[in-house]
């Protein structure tokens, strides 16, 4: 049905927004109809293939609007059998509508990562007739020219001379030209005879600089970063990058980051938190999955907790520790956010987690749990179960106080509405009572399996922070921020103790819960966090860990509740902590900000500086005010890692996890 549906939106794209606007050569047509855009965009964005906008792909480039695509190739008049050059291959996918009516392309593209890519796309579609090397577009193929005709994906200062004489005597160049980084014309060069050429404008366009020594320079080199970020910093925060350039453990992948550094500077800290900017960028998830596995395997960390609620995750607990557990009647993960957790990239740690723990001893085994408190009646129907099992007196009384939060199911907040009004006789007490009364029947009840009751009591202490937090949400004298941070600190805490002297723990939560608060903005306005709370109990024996990045795309919503969109990552303010990071030119790097960081570099950084924070919304339209928050970086993190540019986690689909065992937490 997908292959369908994109199949006829692609035909509806060739009526709409190529014939329409006056291209009307068949050989163009034709190719555009032939070429299955989709197969040339990342896999999350395959649903927006034929929209009529430019793209974002792999190391921060873009797959052109297919207008502008079909009109480049219209301007260079191809009859067929001819031989191109295509300059900037990208995604592959002008090249694949070239090689639709030309005899052969030769495709240039500079980026290692995009060539091999667009190859592999290339032929997977079955055009042979395309070859693509490595290499810098603006000095074009001379051993294969000349050519017929050559077609320029990027925008280039002045028509690089090598191109002009590589063309065909009657052969035609296509190409923008114009500002690095505003908008250019697209002019046609035709080649009249051996030293004579015309030259004419064609339309004004917006293209990626085209980089090169007939081009523009390399942002990422030292040199190059003079026309882009780096240009736009004092000398004081230039040399600041450049020193933070020289320190920082550079990556081209967060599936390839050095660990061994990292892992001896984390030590044997016994709580490490791992932060992320967004809620829905695979990147974020990736590396910490890949650092978890790490302090797993190597270092032996008990357990990972997560910002997620203790019911749902007890069902990925299940499953990795390979529990024989009955299926609940309702979906783990189920609502608004969805795609926080149900998505591939968690899908991929799960499976590896219950891979490892499949060699272990079953109290050798590495746990997950849940930190967050937005679950109530999940954790009231698990309590009511594990009593009905144990204690059927007790879950009697149980359900008796709990009958108090009834008439407010399934939607929780509406609690918080009633409990704003006069008089109203809020379930506070009602709720400790139960909570009070599984601890104190802790040891008779801990006999029948302390990990059942580990469930049972945290379920109970849900309940209870739930029911403050949702009584108080629309009380604006109390801080429920507060509330919730502090919940699952003490969650943190019964973890610990449980699990015993020594034990270890990793947390994933979002930078603004692992950052200390105390370095932040939100320290005028009271507010703490885990971070926090963490060092001020642990001290040295915590590590903190923040991630960012600066272009891209995120899973995202514009508001509470709405559909989960692929929006892409407006660049980061030139204020911030981000743009000193983008500056240094590295697709990605670990920085260490605290006793074994580099003395200069903290001291750089000192200065409070705005971070980005994106959580399930994002509202580029608002993002100064919506996403930016004042920050000191070496006070807040121990660490940091950077993925300049970074893409939106996969959701999870249902019908992808088919024929799993009944206690795989994301069956339905």
């Amino acid at each position: 049905m997908m292959g369908h549906d994109l199949a006829a939106r692609r035909e509806a794209m060739v009526d709409y927004q190529i014939r329409n606007r006056g291209i009307d050569s068949p050989r163009v047509l034709d190719a555009m109809r032939r070429v299955a855009r989709e197969a040339f965009v990342p896999n999350d964005l395959r649903e927006m293939a034929y929209n009529d906008s430019p793209l974002p792909i792999a190391a921060g480039q873009t797959i052109s609007q297919p207008f502008i695509v079909a009109m480049m190739v219209d301007a260079l008049d191809l009859k067929g059998g001819e031989r191109v050059l295509d300059v900037g291959t990208g995604s592959g996918y002008a090249a694949a509508v070239l090689a639709c009516i030309a005899e052969k392309v030769y495709s240039i593209e500079r980026i290692d990562k995009l060539a091999g890519q667009a190859q592999k796309a290339l032929l997977a579609e079955g055009f042979t007739n395309v070859e693509v090397k490595v290499g810098d577009g603006t000095l074009g193929w001379p051993e294969a020219a000349p050519f017929d005709a050559i077609n320029v994906a990027a925008g280039a200062p002045v028509v690089p001379e090598a191109l002009r004489q590589q063309l065909a005597i009657g052969g035609r160049l296509v190409l923008p030209v114009g500002p690095e980084h505003a908008g250019q014309q697209l002019l046609r060069v035709t080649r009249i005879s051996e030293n004579e050429f015309e030259t004419e404008s064609l339309a004004a366009v917006r293209f990626v600089p085209l980089i090169g020594a007939a081009g523009w320079e390399d942002a990422s080199s030292p040199r190059g970063r003079e026309n882009s970020a780096y240009s736009s910093l004092s000398l004081e925060d230039q040399r600041l990058v450049d020193k933070m350039s020289q320190v920082a453990e550079p990556f081209n992948s967060v599936d390839e980051l050095p660990l061994q550094a990292l892992l001896e500077r984390i030590g044997d800290s016994r709580v490490v938190l791992m932060g992320e900017s967004s809620h829905g960028t695979s990147e974020f998830y990736r590396a910490r999955q890949r650092i978890t596995r790490a302090l797993i395997e190597e270092k032996g960390f008990d357990f990972v907790v997560i910002e997620g609620d203790w019911p749902d995750v007890a069902r990925i607990d299940n499953y990795v520790q390979h529990a024989q557990c009955p299926q609940t009647e309702w979906t783990a993960f189920a609502r608004f956010p969805t795609w926080m957790w149900r998505n591939e990239e968690v899908l991929g740690f799960i499976d590896w987690l219950r891979q490892y723990n499949a060699d272990q001893q079953p109290s050798e085994r590495v746990a997950m749990h849940g930190l967050d408190l937005y679950s109530p009646y999940q954790s009231i129907d698990a309590v009511l179960a594990y009593l009905d099992d144990v204690d059927p007196e007790m879950a009697a009384f149980a359900r008796e106080r709990y009958d108090c939060l009834v008439p407010f199911k399934p939607e929780a907040a509406n609690y918080g509405r009633w409990a704003a009004r006069r008089g109203f006789a809020h379930c506070g007490a009602a709720v400790q009572d139960v909570l009070d009364a599984l601890q104190a029947r802790r040891h008779r009840y801990a006999e029948h399996s302390s990990e059942r009751f580990l469930d049972a009591v945290q379920n109970a202490r849900l309940v209870v922070s739930a029911e403050a937090y949702y009584r108080l949400m629309y009380d604006d004298s109390y801080n429920t921020w507060n509330l919730r941070d502090t919940y699952m600190f003490e969650t943190l805490e019964a973890l610990l103790e449980h699990y015993g002297e020594g034990s270890r723990g990793v947390v994933w939560a979002h930078n603004s819960h692992i950052g200390d608060a105390r370095a932040t903005d939100r320290l005028q306005y009271g507010e703490l966090n885990i971070g926090q709370l963490c060092r001020e109990r642990f001290a040295d024996d915590v590590y903190l860990i923040g991630l960012g990045t600066n272009s891209g795309t995120v899973a995202a919503a514009s508001d509470w509740g709405e559909p989960m969109e692929i929006k892409t990552l407006k660049q980061v303010l030139p204020e911030s902590y981000e743009h000193l990071c983008h500056a240094t030119g590295h697709a990605g790097f670990l920085l260490p900000l605290g006793r074994d960081g580099d003395p200069e570099v903290r001291e750089g950084l000192m200065r409070s500086r705005l971070g980005r924070a994106i959580g399930v919304i994002y509202r580029p339209e608002t993002e100064r005010a919506s996403h930016y928050y004042e920050a000191t970086l070496p006070r807040q993190f121990d660490e940091y890692i950077w993925v300049d540019d970074s893409r939106a986690v996969t959701k999870l689909d249902s019908g992808e996890v088919e024929g799993m065992p009944d206690t795989y937490p994301f069956g339905l």
